[in-house]
C-alpha cells in the first residue's frame, strides 16, 4: 500500500541483536587473579574433604593461611598456592606477595602446616609440609628430567593428595 513502511524481520532482527565483538582488535583479557585463587582455593577444599579432613575457613583475608583442616586431633593451618606446568614441573610461590603495597615478599616459614598447591593443567592438588618449604619458588616435578638425574628431586607424586 502507498505509504506504509515495512521492515524486513531479517532486519528488524538485527537492529535489535547485540553487536558481534571485535575479538582480533580486543585489548588482552586482564588475568583475574582473585579467581584463579578462589578456584584453587575450593579445589583444595574439596581434595582436603575427599581425603578425610573437616575443612574450615578463617573469617576475613588477614590470616596466614586460607584454610583449616581437622584430623580429629590437630587443627592444621593450609596456605593454598595455584601451581603452574611448565616443562613438566610444576612451579607454585612458597610466599606472600605484597609488592602492590611496597611489602615485598613473605615466606610462610612458621606460620603454616602446610602448602597446598592445585595446578589447573594437572588438575591435582598436592600438600607439601611446612619443612619442604623454600623462601622463594618451589619446584615439584612431573616427568623424567632431561638427564635422567633422580636425586634430589621433589617428585609431585610424592606429594599428591588422592
Amino acid at each position: 500500500m502507498p505509504g506504509e513502511c515495512t521492515v524486513s524481520f531479517l532486519i528488524q532482527g538485527s537492529l535489535l541483536a547485540p553487536p558481534v565483538p571485535d575479538v582480533i582488535n580486543a585489548p588482552p583479557a586482564k588475568r583475574n587473579t582473585k579467581l584463579i585463587g578462589d578456584i584453587s582455593e575450593l579445589r583444595v577444599a574439596t581434595a582436603l574433604a575427599e581425603a578425610g579432613y573437616i575443612v574450615s575457613k578463617p573469617l576475613g583475608e588477614n590470616a596466614r593461611y586460607d584454610l583449616v583442616a581437622d584430623d580429629g586431633e590437630r587443627l592444621l593451618r593450609v596456605q593454598v598456592k595455584t601451581g603452574r606446568l611448565r616443562n613438566s614441573i610444576v612451579r607454585y610461590a612458597c610466599f606472600s606477595s605484597h609488592a602492590h603495597r611496597h611489602g615485598g615478599m613473605r615466606p610462610y616459614f612458621g606460620e603454616i602446616d602446610f602448602l597446598a598447591v592445585y595446578c589447573p593443567e594437572t588438575r591435582n592438588v598436592y600438600l607439601l609440609p611446612e619443612s619442604a618449604l623454600v623462601a622463594t619458588t618451589g619446584h615439584l616435578r612431573i616427568g623424567p628430567t632431561k638427564n635422567n638425574m633422580a636425586k634430589r628431586i621433589r617428585w609431585a607424586s610424592e606429594y599428591e593428595l588422592a
